[in-house]
């Protein structure tokens, strides 16, 4: 049986180009659907587990998976926006505690999580160098973005405009880098966290300008009485909030007419949750409470009718690729009759001359089995940091 091992063997090495085609072959086509399972399986695993951490979310009515996306991982399209209202609406009830959102804008290509200080008692998330959020434009970020962009508290990052041709008068805003959060293995990490105030600084709702009552800014006076002063267009505006400066910024209107994207709504109990859902199934309400879990169990019940699909293909195109390898074999056989005649010319028994050739597929087989183990292994290993490289 070794001599036969050791003829095979030989075989195989001497014919390496096709060896390794086999082997190739076969271990895809072993490792695909094994692989798939672990990647989905770790995927819905991410997907599901904040989700089940997240109760409530209240948005303006549109498209759940939206809302959830952008809220849960800030990702997807902004949604319908609803009005800050609604968070004194849900804190009248006493039935959750209302956590704020506004996830619209970017600071080079990282989302802006515009909220409030409750949001990180919420997730479990500490600040491990710097402080949190002490005043209107700081910003906290998540230990991804503190690695990616090789900024430290004291620092700065710059908010990016949401359309290079807008002409609104919309500045993009300098934040002052006030500390940088743990590593959580969440989309957190990945994220700059300001003060809903900020984002509405952002988004223009606020803004701060020089002092026209001061006699520098004579310049900036388009008229004057003893109640009002109008300014013209050469008033400056700040783009940059600075403890010399903030004084200057307010806000015009109700705030509660400001935007937000979502509401993370925390109830006290079971009865407080279902008591508050009831109170949005109302047809004329602009606003919807979704259950996340529920939303991301609808989706992953599609990703898992997809991957049936999916698996079904790869075990046709396998067993495609089991014939061809079958007929590569047979078709060796054909092209080695004489390399066989010879060997029974010096005494070697149809058996032994078999059992070679079972040792080559033998060899084969298992060198790809054992490929695909290996790269299942490993899929299980560092597929999820994988997924959370591609997907956040």
């Amino acid at each position: 049986m070794k001599d036969s091992l050791y003829l095979a063997w030989r075989y195989l090495v001497y014919h390496r180009i096709k060896t390794a085609i086999l082997i190739t072959s076969i271990t895809l086509i072993v490792f695909l659907p094994v692989g798939l399972r672990v990647l989905v399986s770790q995927s819905a695993d991410q997907l599901t587990t904040r989700a089940e951490a997240t109760p409530l979310i209240v948005g303006a009515k549109g498209s759940p998976l939206e809302l959830v996306l952008n809220s849960l991982y800030f990702e997807s399209d902004v949604p319908a926006l609803m009005k800050y209202s609604e968070v004194a609406r849900i804190d009248m009830t006493r039935m959750a505690q209302a956590i704020p959102l506004y996830v619209r804008f970017r600071a080079r290509g990282h989302p802006i999580v515009g909220t409030t200080i409750e949001y990180f008692e919420f997730r479990g998330l500490e600040v491990v160098r710097g402080t949190n959020l002490t005043m209107l434009g700081d910003c906290v970020l998540g230990a991804r973005v503190a690695e990616a962009l090789g900024v430290e508290p004291g620092g700065a990052v710059i908010s990016s405009p949401e359309n290079v041709f807008d002409i609104t008068g919309v500045y993009p805003l300098k934040m002052r880098v006030a500390g940088i959060l743990g590593f959580s293995d969440s989309p957190d990490d990945h994220a700059v966290f300001v003060d809903i105030k900020t984002t509405w600084i952002i988004e223009g709702a606020g803004h701060g300008h020089q002092d026209l009552s001061r006699s520098e800014a004579v310049g900036s006076v388009l008229s004057r009485d003893s109640a009002t002063i109008v300014a013209n267009a050469a008033v400056v505006q700040y783009n940059e909030i600075t403890p010399d400066n903030i004084d200057s910024f307010h806000f015009h209107g109700d705030l509660g007419d400001n935007n937000l994207t979502a509401i993370i709504a925390v109830p006290s109990d079971q009865r407080s949750e279902a008591l508050l859902r009831g109170r949005y199934e109302s047809a004329d309400d602009m606003s919807q409470v979704v259950p996340p879990i529920t939303v991301m169990d609808e989706l992953l019940d599609t990703i898992l009718t997809v991957q049936s699909y999916v698996i079904v293909a790869v075990v046709v195109v396998g067993m495609s690729t089991l014939a061809t390898a079958a007929l590569v074999f047979i078709l060796s056989l054909k092209l080695r009759q004489r390399e066989i005649q010879t060997m029974i010319r010096i005494g070697g028994s149809r058996g032994s001359i078999g059992s070679i050739v079972v040792s080559e597929i033998v060899v084969v087989l298992s060198t790809s089995v054992i490929l695909a183990m290996g790269l299942t292994f490993i899929t299980s290993r560092f597929g999820s940091a994988a997924i959370r490289a591609l997907i956040l």
